[in-house]
């Protein structure tokens, strides 16, 4: 019988960790997140609006939590010859220039394919997320501060953690081919078209923040979707609009 060799070294570890603390995590966040018994403590018949903002914000919270924070630290612990830096938390003065021309070009092109999408009204039946009837300047606070703080979780976990370490433990290509998969696996009950999006953006973003040397142009490039989205629903939705109520007479979210 041959003699096989389960020992883990360190260079296994710093392609097995990124993948299992993004399946692991991502699974926490969205099951937990998604949870009806969850979803019930922020139910409130009476202020159905605040709750919809406090679980808006309590889901964000949690991806920051799940998807970034915690793997980061173990990754910390775990793998101690890398640093914040080597997962793309960084500002490479090398890039800089490409960074800003590649995130203006992202912003030309998804600024108006976002928005004439976000129109539609298969968009509009879950974006808005918050579904509160009238938004105030409040409401947008939150709402841009909660998919601010989301998605740089979001982009860590995938353009960072699960990208630059397994680049260098099988190269490039096997490392894409990998982030991209479980990528799109996660936009899957999402629907076709996120999903397939996903495989198209996901390649493209992963090879700019390759070239970039950071996450920054992916998690602002996300920002500008989500962001636009937001609020180009908010803008054509029939049953949600903005009012900016005075001060004194705002008693919620």
């Amino acid at each position: 019988m041959k003699t096989i060799n389960f020992s883990l070294n360190e260079a296994d570890l710093v392609t097995i960790l990124p993948i299992l603390l993004t399946i692991i995590f991502f699974i926490i966040f969205w099951f937990t997140s998604n949870s009806p018994a969850v979803r019930s403590l922020f139910n409130s018949k009476k202020l159905p609006g605040k709750a919809s903002v406090n679980y808006f914000f309590f889901s964000k919270f949690l991806g920051f939590i799940c998807l970034g924070i915690i793997p980061l630290i173990i990754c910390l612990l775990w793998l101690p010859s890398y640093t914040i830096a080597d997962y793309g938390l960084r500002v490479d003065q090398k890039s800089i220039l490409f960074s800003l021309v590649s995130i203006m070009i992202l912003a030309i092109i998804l600024i108006p394919v976002v928005s004439k999408n976000a129109k539609k009204a298969k968009n509009l039946k879950n974006y808005p997320q918050i579904r509160k009837k009238i938004w105030t300047r409040k409401t947008i606070l939150i709402n841009a501060f909660g998919w601010f703080i989301f998605l740089l979780a979001y982009e860590f976990l995938f353009r960072g953690l699960l990208l630059f370490p397994l680049i260098d433990s099988i190269g490039i290509w096997p490392a894409i081919a990998i982030n991209i998969s479980l990528y799109a696996a996660t936009h899957i009950p999402k629907g076709v078209e996120e999903t397939v999006g996903a495989l198209l953006f996901g390649t493209l973003i992963c090879i700019i923040t390759i070239l970039s040397g950071s996450i920054w142009v992916a998690f602002l490039a996300h920002l500008i979707i989500a962001w636009t989205n937001s609020f180009t629903a908010l803008k054509y939705h029939p049953n949600i609009h903005f009012y900016s109520i005075p001060k004194w007479h705002q008693t919620s979210f």
